[in-house]
């Protein structure tokens, strides 16, 4: 074990009297003998060493960086590599190795590429190399070579090895493969291999599916960022060449330092309720540096409308495909081209009548001209026999068709003769088609089956035995087609892993092609079990009893259920409504199953492969059904099990109580390059698999939706039409310039600077916006600037020599304008800072003009100079007005019609009642606007230090310092005065302040550096409150990221809600340093008590991550400094999420313990998620 300490502390001010402080122990640990022997040591290392990392063998030792040089240690051996000019020797006479370029190793990560090379990252995101260049085990010397820039990274670890991650804390983390070869023969190849690599590693849609962001934008430009290419080292014994090629990228919207919220492009000014909501969008300051961007979130997804037509009355829509069996091409293309075959026809199914139209150029309606069933409604259509064939199901009926024309007709009802009367009056239900068979459950709980014969072309009914002897009534039921040429729940049957060459001999019987996978039928009865059976010959090969209320699915065979059967809890009528499964494509993707209850809840499991010990045994002593097991057991899929996976803030939906269901589950394989399914009703989402993940995003903007389908043709590629319950039919195609991987869709704007704040200037929907960029400088140049002009002092340059830079930020102001659908945003003006002039602060802020007596809307930013300690601080006010932008031309958009210097930093501004309040280093101004100039009317000392944010609702003002809390002031017109109405005496470092309003009271909001929130009330009648002095406390809470931002949105009315006089309700948005959002929204007392007591039972019903405590977790962390703890009044929704993930039983039973209902619990957690979906 090596370690690196520092024996006398030394700090960059004192390094020229004491320097090289650090050395190095290298102990043998033993642990029997319990001795711990020093072997080596090294000492004199430099200051600023800060990270070691050990070579591996062969070589052995240890690399120590330091800010200006690399030392390697060993017991025998040692060798050091000065980066730049301020590396210094430990005496004088001894020379020091240099790179070839200088370089700052301070905060760098590092790690091995192969047992010789490292990769260090540096502090603005290039990639070295380093060497080690050895003979034996004896290191001789250092390498240094620049390799690629990259993304700011804050870690780096090899994966495997032709892989690294640079994992990011500023920027998107990148997966890269490396590869590396010995000579120069490697350069010239390589290099075009590498750029045909990344260009076509993907097939078409998985390129469409790749994130935005401009790290991939970059590769393909081959820019900065291109990591291909390789890197010869100029050591000739051992001359490897990297190249470098991205693989995958994580979208990273962190660090939020500020948003707004604005409106969307595509928004619709007459929407009203939820559907507004989807009419905003939050923009966001993100990254750092080149990593900088622009993050436009959303939560709801809203599709570009190509056209909408009005069609009332409609009940479902189906897109098919034709395949005439003329042009037969060959095999090969055929399957390449399938994915983009166009529709042939939609065929919409309306109340008392079904419609055809032809989806070539134009929807044009073929109703008349073709044979399908049109004189009552459908209830499915699909494709059978390869897409020959169009197959159409109605309420008695199916027809199967050739295009326009049929060829079969069948109709059910009187087809056992047995009880003709009673099945005259049972019809379809439901439908589902598996080419080359169609399921069909009937009114009554029955069972059909249409099998088709794929030589002919032709379908005949049946009826599976299983359900003609078994008269328990099915609830739901599916086909699952698990396709491909290895089919996946082969692998679950018992001898999986025997199998691999058995599946041609099985498939050989029938005389389709072998790649056409099995086709299974997943089953629910009324009673809640779910049966799997293999299709043609339905046996069962998989069971589960009452599987509404498990977590996990294990096959009924595989598990003694002795311990369940005495807890019979009544579970009343929460059948199965419908079922769906599938498989998406992709490597390694597992099926999805997913299942809706009757009261609306959505259940979802992912299967997965458990192959447990021999489990023989097991089933011979479970004799329940001794006639032959071993035969039963061996077709069955005793490896599979399903896990249930968590939909988060999912919103549920109610029932009606009708017999008629309508099918809600859609499922699609290419739209806009997604893949996933739809839920229609009246809370329509998208589920988007990616990476075998679901991302759940919900579509606001049409209200209910009674019908969906996919289209793709001519004018619609790979989009979608969708019917609203008023009865438009809208055709649309996904955003694409936006990234679905994520809780909310995102996407990045690049900015290539750091954002720093953001406002929104809705009048001309523009977002100005704070960006810095660093700007290397000669060092004698940022020196001089830095002197106090007046006094005139002259610094000696005579140590300066004449190359050396130093970088600056420089800042501006850019006005932004965001574009239609996708496209860059455009910088419509920008305001530059001057010389080390930082801009603090941005707003968009409403004055009264006391010469006009008019409002006007302006733009106010606030600055600072930056002129190091000896220099008192000095800023500037500016005022900009936004006008019409005429001619294009960028300059007359904006124009500065007032600044003015003033002492301090101006650190942030706000309108109050149309005068403008400035805060100037330790004290706040209120000034009046006539046109032309500000002028002061009050002023307050208040801010001991620096004002950290401002805000102001009617006359009152919340105003938090860097480190002594909030202050609550109010401003008085008649007397012209500020008055200080009320502060928190404790010590808080502030990041941010708002006002919480709900109904009639005023909370104060404040977030500090110790990853709480406090909520403080102004209570003067209180005796605790020193007669008004004292802020109050209403409730902490710790949130475990730094809050930057908090933004004050009003609530949507709810169920509950719309009868009391709590209409005027607000919740705050907030956005953190580690790229998360939350949401912080008041309660009225009685589901306060109730989800307070549902809390306290979570705690310990829930299994936690690591067995960690939430309660612990979310206490106020005051760091040492005292803290009288505030009450306890924040539910954590973190946790209350999870009471739907728990079994239904435990649900129940949790529900009866706090005297309240499931429904009930559900239906508080519902409306929370619906009152503050703002997005």
């Amino acid at each position: 074990m090596v370690i690196l300490q520092e024996r006398e502390i030394t700090w960059a001010g004192r390094v020229s009297w004491k320097h090289h402080t650090c050395r190095l122990s290298a102990l043998s640990i033993s642990t029997s003998l319990k001795q711990h022997p020093l072997i080596w040591s090294a000492v004199n290392l430099p200051h600023d060493a800060y990270k070691l990392l050990a070579v591996p063998s062969p070589i052995g030792g240890v690399l120590v960086i330091c800010a200006n040089t690399i030392h390697y240690h060993s017991q025998s051996a040692s060798c050091i590599l000065a980066l730049n000019n301020y590396a210094v020797p430990v005496d004088s006479s001894q020379e020091m190795p240099r790179a070839s370029f200088n370089v700052e190793l301070d905060a760098a990560n590092a790690t091995w590429l192969s047992s010789d090379v490292a990769m260090l990252s540096t502090k603005t995101g290039e990639l070295l190399l380093l060497m080690l260049v050895y003979d034996g085990r004896v290191v001789k010397r250092l390498d240094l070579s620049k390799s690629k820039a990259s993304v700011l990274t804050s870690g780096i670890t090899t994966v495997g090895n032709s892989f690294f991650f640079l994992g990011s804390f500023l920027g998107d983390s990148l997966l890269v493969q490396f590869t590396y070869g010995m000579g120069s023969s490697m350069l010239s190849s390589g290099l075009k291999e590498e750029v045909g690599d990344i260009e076509g590693d993907a097939p078409t849609a998985k390129r469409l599916r790749r994130s935005p962001s401009d790290v991939f934008q970059d590769l393909v430009n081959g820019e900065e960022l291109s990591l291909y290419g390789s890197t010869p080292s100029n050591a000739e014994s051992s001359q490897k060449t990297f190249s470098f090629a991205v693989r995958d990228s994580l979208i990273n919207i962190g660090p939020l330092k500020d948003f707004s919220y604005g409106l969307r492009i595509n928004a619709d000014p007459n929407a009203v309720g939820i559907a507004k909501q989807s009419n905003y969008e939050l923009v966001c300051c993100s990254g750092h540096g080149k990593n900088g961007a622009l993050c436009v979130l959303q939560q709801s997804i809203r599709p570009e409308t190509i056209t909408e037509v009005e069609l009332p009355g409609c009940k479902g829509m189906w897109t098919v495909y034709h395949k005439s069996t003329r042009s037969h091409n060959p095999d090969s293309s055929k399957i390449a081209s399938e994915d983009d075959e166009y529709h042939a026809y939609l065929i919409i199914s309306l109340e008392a009548r079904t419609m055809v139209l032809e989806t070539a150029d134009l929807l044009g309606e073929v109703t008349e001209s073709v044979d399908y069933y049109v004189q009552g409604s459908t209830i499915a259509a699909g494709n059978l026999f390869g897409r020959r064939r169009v197959v159409q199901v109605y309420g008695r009926g199916a027809r199967i068709l050739d295009g326009a024309f049929m060829t079969q007709d069948l109709s059910f009802g009187a087809s056992n003769s047995d009880s003709t009367t009673g099945s005259d009056s049972s019809t379809v239900a439901s439908v589902s088609i598996a080419d080359p068979y169609v399921l069909l459950r009937m009114t009554d709980g029955s069972i059909q089956l249409l099998v088709g014969d794929t030589s002919t072309c032709t379908v005949s009914v049946s009826i599976p035995p299983v359900f003609d002897s078994s008269k328990k009534p099915v609830s739901a039921c599916t086909l699952y087609h698990d396709k491909g040429p290895e089919p996946w729940l082969r692998k679950a049957s018992t001898d999986a892993w025997l199998s691999t060459g058995i599946g041609e001999a099985i498939d050989g019987s029938d005389n389709s092609p072998h790649d056409q996978g099995d086709i299974y039928c997943v089953v629910c009865y009324e009673s809640g079990d779910l049966e799997i059976f293999d299709v043609p010959n339905f046996s069962s090969v998989f069971s589960v009893e009452k599987m509404s209320g498990k977590n996990n699915l294990i096959d009924t065979i595989m598990r003694k259920d002795s311990a369940e059967e005495g807890r019979k809890v009544n579970t009343q009528n929460m059948n199965v409504v419908e079922l769906a499964m599938q498989r998406w494509s992709g490597q390694h993707s597992r099926p999805f199953l997913f299942a809706i209850l009757s009261d609306g809840t959505i259940l979802c499991y992912h299967a997965y492969l458990f192959e447990g010990q021999e489990t023989a045994s097991r089933i011979d002593s479970s004799g329940q059904n001794s006639v032959n097991l071993s035969s039963i057991s061996a077709s069955r899929l005793r490896n599979l099990r399903f896990v249930r996976v968590s939909l988060d803030t999912y919103a549920r939906e109610e029932n009606s109580t009708g017999n008629y269901y309508n099918k809600r589950i859609t499922i699609f394989k290419n739209v806009g390059g997604h893949q996933g399914l739809f839920l229609s009703g009246s809370r329509p989402t998208w589920f988007m698999v990616f990476r075998e993940r679901l991302r759940v995003h919900p579509q606001l903007c049409d209200g209910s939706i009674v019908a969906f389908t996919v289209l793709h043709n001519v004018n619609c590629n790979h989009g979608l039409i969708y019917v609203t319950s008023q009865g438009l039919l809208k055709i649309c195609q996904l955003p694409s310039a936006t990234s679905y991987d994520n809780y909310w869709p995102v996407q990045k704007i690049p900015l290539k600077g750091t954002p720093h704040q953001v406002t929104y200037f809705a009048e001309k929907n523009l977002y100005p916006l704070i960006v810095s960029v660093p700007v290397l400088k000669p060092l004698s140049h940022v020196l001089s600037s830095l002197v106090d002009q007046e006094a005139g002092h002259q610094i000696e340059h005579d140590n300066v020599s004449s190359d050396d830079t130093y970088t600056v930020d420089e800042f501006e102001v850019r006005i932004l304008e965001p574009e239609k659908s996708g496209a860059p945003w455009q910088t419509r003006a920008t305001i530059p800072m001057q010389n080390l002039e930082n801009a603090l602060t941005v707003r968009v802020v409403t004055l009264f003009n006391t010469t006009t007596k008019e409002n006007e809307t302006l733009l106010a930013i606030g600055t600072a100079y930056l002129q190091g300690e000896d220099v008192a601080g000095r800023g500037r006010v500016l005022l900009f007005s936004v006008g019409r932008n005429t001619d294009n031309n960028p300059q007359n958009l904006i124009s500065e019609v007032y600044s003015k210097e003033l002492k301090g930093a101006i650190s942030a501004l706000a309108s109050l009642q149309g005068h403008l309040l400035i805060a100037s280093g330790p004290k706040i101004i209120l000034h009046k606007w006539n046109g032309t100039e500000l002028n002061g009317v009050a002023f307050f000392d208040v801010p001991p230090l620096y004002v950290v944010s401002l805000n102001t609702v009617k006359n009152f003002i919340l105003l938090g310092d860097i480190h002594k809390s909030i202050y609550f002031l109010s401003w008085k017109e008649q007397g012209a005065q500020l008055n200080l109405l009320a502060k928190d005496f404790g010590a808080l470092d502030c990041l941010a302040t708002e006002f919480l309003i709900d109904g009639s009271t005023l909370s104060l909001m404040v977030s500090d550096e110790q990853k709480n929130i406090q909520v403080f009330y102004y209570a003067p009648k209180m005796s605790e409150s020193w007669k008004g002095q004292k802020l109050l406390s209403r409730a902490e809470f710790h949130v475990g990221s730094r809050v930057s931002k908090f933004l004050r949105l009003q609530m949507l009315p709810t169920t509950d809600t719309l009868g009391s006089d709590k209409t005027n309700r607000f919740a705050l948005l907030f956005g953190t340093l580690d790229g998360s959002m939350g949401c912080i929204a008041p309660l009225d007392e009685l589901t306060f008590r109730r989800l307070q007591s549902l809390q306290k039972k979570l705690v310990d019903a829930v299994s936690h991550v690591a067995g960690l405590n939430p309660r612990s977790f979310r206490q106020f962390r005051a760091n040492g400094k005292a803290h009288k703890p505030g009450p306890d009044s924040i539910v954590d929704c973190e946790l209350l999420c999870h009471y739907e993930m728990l079994a239904l039983e435990e649900q129940l039973e949790i529900a009866h313990q706090i005297g309240t209902t499931r429904q009930q619990i559900l239906s508080n957690l519902n409306d929370l998620s619906l009152g503050t979906s703002f997005l």
